[in-house]
């Protein structure tokens, strides 16, 4: 029954963003430079005793703070489902200056190497959850259930089956020290050593988690009780002030590794 209600509750809301996103064009249009800054952390709503084995933080990136409207409001809505939770969040200059004060010259280097934001967020998104642990999401994306009831506390992992299968990465719940996300790590560094792969798919994205990781012998649920992508916002509406756009376009562009 509850699976139910949840993917009721995800088309509502698709049909609400939807919506939203719509009126957002408008905005947008007699407003073309107004833009909404996101915090760089916000305490929870309010605070649990629950001592979970996932810590109650919810991490995000993005290439700049300063984003458009239905950015902002997919980031609210989110925040409105997750009250427990400490929010982070990094730009790409916040990234890397974590990963160089909390991870080696080489995993630094490795990363520094990367020309490509999206691969750039793929492998910090996995250092950080394996320093620290905690629930990390896609900018674009938003829960569509509390994300209390999303990630019980007895989970020491909750991963995301995409509609055609196989594991996605713009969803990652995780304790610290995950031996799985460990491994994801090493497939990622020896990646970008190598530089054989053409597309941040592969090279750091949800190839690499799903030649690692074993969907069938760890937690996973699909995304449609989960999180969904694309509903209160959209390329054009997430890249307005970035114009080499998203990674699909940039890896056509340029290369992934700068040698």
């Amino acid at each position: 029954m509850e699976k139910l209600i949840r993917i009721i509750a995800n088309r509502f809301i698709k049909v609400v963003a939807n919506v939203i996103k719509i009126l957002c064009y408008i905005f947008h249009f007699m407003f073309p430079k107004k833009r909404f800054i996101l915090p760089k952390h916000s305490h929870p709503i309010y605070t649990s005793s629950e001592n979970p084995a996932i810590p109650k933080i919810l991490w995000q990136t993005n290439y700049t703070n300063s984003v458009t409207l239905p950015v902002y409001i997919n980031y609210m809505f989110n925040r409105l489902l997750s009250p427990t939770y400490e929010y982070r969040f990094m730009v790409t200059e916040d990234r890397a200056a974590f990963i160089e004060s909390n991870y080696s010259q080489e995993i630094f280097d490795s990363y520094s190497k990367l020309q490509i934001g999206a691969a750039q967020a793929d492998l910090w998104r996995i250092l950080v959850l394996q320093m620290y642990g905690g629930v990390y999401l896609d900018i674009d994306a938003h829960f569509v259930w509390p994300l209390n009831m999303i990630v019980k506390n007895v989970y020491r992992e909750l991963y995301i089956v995409r509609k055609r299968g196989g594991l996605s990465n713009y969803f990652i719940a995780s304790r610290k020290n995950n031996p799985d996300l460990e491994k994801v790590i090493g497939v990622i560094l020896r990646n970008i050593q190598e530089n054989k792969q053409t597309n941040v798919y592969r090279m750091t994205g949800p190839g690499v988690f799903n030649s690692v990781i074993n969907e069938n012998k760890v937690n996973t649920k699909s995304y449609r009780y989960i999180c969904s992508q694309g509903d209160f916002t959209n390329e054009f509406f997430q890249y307005i002030d970035k114009p080499e756009g998203k990674w699909t376009k940039a890896q056509k562009v340029k290369d992934i590794v700068k040698e």
